[in-house]
């Protein structure tokens, strides 16, 4: 952790040109009102407002070494009020900058510095557009301007109400080159507004209610984001957030902006806004008069960050913020604190002998601080001391002092607990195992737990920004909310552990908002078709294990929770019934590579993932076309050969024999064993009606090569119908089984070559040994005549087909 310095002088004002005259007018500290360093620290130029006897004026000093002419600007009356100077990035180099000097009525100079000449006026512009416009804020954001005009009401006696709305918000494109600048259209972020002051951040702008503002105005902030042209209203302390992007002048109004927030407002206490400063990190720093210092981020939220010494501020007591790197100086009533932006500890803390200072850039050194006297220049450094890999003692004592306060609070004893009990006493483990975490496992101090929960706070912030915009939203707008809200509730929960009240949570969110749990389940598993129709899901291992894991029916008894994977399964029966198997498939695929086969820590260990799924479907009490359909896909994408026979055996009770012959053309192909009895269940069919007859040129291929011609024949003689009456040679009905339906299997099985003499093949084909002929008494009869006597059964005689 760095750690503060002593306070050493590094100017007396003699490295400045015209030395004496900055020492003179330092000396008059009622007469001083700003002073503006420049970027690179070279310039500083002293404002002076008009109080007599000295004219109002700009003057700038620079360093000895940046010798050139002197820039020195003052006006009398009537000319306007300067509203503020302005250092502009300029396209010329980088790093190179200008200064514009901006008045009330919009007139701007545009000045740069070059080395060896001096000051030099660019060119002088005017801002505004009406002759009866006035500036009263203005600042510069990269190479625009932004400023807040006044344009009074055309009518003598206006309504007040309106004439509070008289401003308007406007930004205007600057470019500054070597020797001309060029300036672009004005364009209105806001009209019909409050007064606001501007202060822009390299990426935001904040609009601070001016003190002359309705106590309606002053209790909320604007937040203007260019890039995006979106307005954040934010009213941090009362965690209201709502964003909005203008799309077009009417989305400008500022009226109709809070139009479908008045309600709300009104319930809300105005600001408690003393001093405001924007900090190095783009937010904005608000000091209230209760010495409260908290940044407002550009996002709407805020953060305390230090409570300032001394009791209520008056309005005059005069607040110096500045940040540097990751330290917040301040400076109140000859009081330096120094604090640590990430934590809020306070630092050091140092009483100056002199009561106004102002803070100065310190280019390319964030390690110290310098302070601008009316004696000379002051400078802070840090130094990093030599054990800063442990963590700071005060940061294990904060974590002992929270205890006891946690502690105080829930004991029933009076007496006093301190720090000192609470680490001998042995009692309170908790506060003593953190301790022990930080003073060991993190070498890095905070700054390293801080970064391992950076996602969960990001995501926590997220959450509350979307619970605001919910609440503030109109009814238009609140379903596309509710939906954010749902997406981000159940990717919180799928990266997290799925416990039973984490699974209990998910179940009222399934049940309350299904199209949103739907929309957020496939946004989370990443589920499209490709260019072929297939589902395909790119999610990471980790979801998938959550979806699979994660407690299990049996754990969960009959409460109605039911698991994450039955959870996704109805809202594909819901949404998108066709995607279900596919559903199954992509799951099984994952499972098949993470987990051995059977094995018991696996989903497919308990209850297989097609029978979890037909679970789902049997809940569906009515029996139709599309629900048999779904059990047949479900049956067969899991390529399971109970399930395949399964649906085999469906489809045969619902006589759909053309896909019968499909599934068994396509599964029969997986293992020999399906094959077989996929084979044996058809066989057996075609035995007892005539409904394959038109299959078996499709049917008779799929024979297992183990079957023979007496196999077949047992298996058809088992499964002929009984029939009432007498076998008739020759019957005038063609519902029974014939020789000539049977004959091409048979053919197929006997023309086969037999397993034993393909393995000696090679042995009787050799030309060295040639086998001996056959004895003619021994000679085979014809393969056409074998057939016929198997098993001495005779088959009724029909027509050969």
């Amino acid at each position: 952790m760095k750690r503060a310095g002593m306070l050493r002088q590094v100017s007396d004002f003699s490295d400045f040109s015209r030395g004496h005259g900055l020492q003179e007018l330092l000396d008059q500290g009622e007469v001083l009102s700003h002073i503006h360093p420049s970027p690179d620290g070279q310039h500083l130029l002293v404002l002076q407002k008009s109080r007599p006897p000295p004219l109002p004026r700009v003057v700038a000093f620079q360093r000895q070494g940046s010798c050139g002419a002197d820039l020195e600007r003052s006006w009398q009356p009537p000319q306007p009020a300067l509203v503020g100077l302005l250092f502009l990035q300029t396209a010329a180099a980088l790093g190179s900058w200008a200064l514009a000097i901006v008045w009330e009525s919009g007139r701007t100079e545009v000045w740069h510095f070059v080395v060896a000449v001096g000051w030099q006026l660019l060119q002088t512009l005017e801002l505004c557009q009406g002759a009866r416009a006035r500036i009263v804020s203005v600042c510069s954001q990269g190479a625009s301007l932004v400023w807040c005009e006044e344009r009074p009401p055309l009518g003598a006696h206006s309504d007040v109400s309106k004439c509070a709305f008289r401003f308007c918000i406007c930004t205007r494109a600057l470019e500054v080159g070597e020797q001309s600048v060029s300036l672009g259209t004005v364009r209105i972020v806001l009209h019909n507004s409050p007064e606001y002051q501007l202060l822009a951040s390299p990426q935001h702008v904040f609009l601070v209610p001016a003190s002359t503002s309705f106590a309606t105005i002053s209790k909320f902030l604007l937040i203007w984001h260019a890039e995006e042209a979106k307005i954040t209203i934010t009213a941090p302390f009362a965690g209201f957030i709502v964003s909005k992007v203008l799309r077009s002048s009417s989305e400008s109004d500022f009226r109709k902006l809070l139009l479908g927030f008045v309600g709300l407002l009104s319930t809300l206490a105005p600001l408690d806004i003393h001093t405001s400063a924007l900090s190095n990190r783009g937010g904005l720093l608000l000091v209230s008069t209760q010495g409260t210092v908290n940044v407002v981020e550009p996002d709407g939220t805020q953060r305390h960050v230090f409570d300032l010494e001394g009791g209520p501020l008056a309005q005059g007591d005069l607040v110096q913020l500045k940040t540097f790197g990751n330290m917040l100086a301040c400076v109140l009533s000859g009081v330096l604190y120094l604090i640590d932006q990430n934590s809020g500890r306070l630092i050091e803390k140092k009483i100056l002998s002199m009561k106004k200072v102002h803070f100065l850039e310190s280019p390319g050194e964030e390690d110290s601080i310098q302070l601008l006297t009316q004696t000379g220049i002051y400078s802070f450094s840090f130094s990093v001391p030599e054990d800063s890999s442990r963590p700071e003692p005060c940061l294990v004592e904060m974590v002992f002092e929270e205890a006891c306060r946690y502690y105080q609070r829930r004991s029933l004893s009076s007496s006093k607990l301190t720090v000192e009990k609470l680490k001998k006493g042995g009692t309170f483990q908790a506060p003593v195992a953190l301790a022990a975490i930080l003073q060991h496992s993190l070498q890095d101090t905070y700054a390293k737990l801080l970064s391992t929960m950076s996602l969960e706070l990001q995501s926590y912030l997220s959450l509350e920004l979307l619970k605001t915009c919910v609440v503030g939203a109109p009814e238009s707008e609140v379903e596309s909310y509710c939906e954010e809200l749902v997406e981000q509730e159940v990717s919180r929960v799928l990266h997290s552990d799925i416990d039973k009240d984490n699974l209990a949570y998910l179940n009222s969110v399934f049940t309350s908002f299904p199209k949103a749990a739907w929309k957020a389940t496939r946004g989370c598993l990443q589920l499209q078709q490709n260019g072929d129709g297939h589902l395909v899901a790119r999610a990471t291992p980790e979801v998938w294990k959550k979806v699979l894991g994660g407690p299990q029916q049996e754990e969960l008894g009959l409460n109605g929770v039911v698991p994450l994977f039955e959870l996704i399964c109805t809202s594909f029966l819901r949404f998108k019934p066709k995607w279900l198997p596919s559903f199954v498939e992509l799951t099984q695929q994952y499972v098949s590579v993470s987990w051995a086969y059977s094995s018991k820590e696996g989903p497919e260990g308990r209850v297989p993932l097609y029978k979890r799924a037909l679970g789902v479907l049997a809940q569906k009490n009515q029996r139709s076309e599309a629900v048999d359909e779904m059990e047949l896909e479900l049956l067969l994408c899991s390529k399971r050969p109970k399930a395949v026979l399964q649906a085999v055996h469906l489809l045969i009770c619902l006589k759909r024999w053309q896909r019968v012959v499909e599934v068994a053309e396509k599964f029969s192909k997986l293992s020999p064993l399906l094959n077989k009895e996929i084979f044996i269940t058809l066989l057996a069919e075609f035995a007892q009606h005539r409904e394959l007859d038109p299959y078996l040129d499709r049917l008779w291929p799929l024979c297992p090569a183990e079957l023979t011609a007496s196999d077949i024949l047992t298996i058809i003689l088992q499964h002929l119908p009984v029939s009432q009456e007498d076998p008739v040679p020759f019957s005038s009905e063609g519902a029974q089984l014939t020789v000539g339906l049977l004959k091409p299997l048979l053919q197929r099985v006997v023309q086969r070559p037999c397993i034993q003499n393909e393995m000696y093949t090679d042995a009787l084909q050799s030309p060295t040994f040639p086998p001996p002929a056959p004895p003619r008494e021994h000679r085979s009869p014809p393969k056409g005549k074998r057939a016929r006597g198997v098993s001495g059964q005779q088959l009724t005689a029909s027509p050969m087909r």
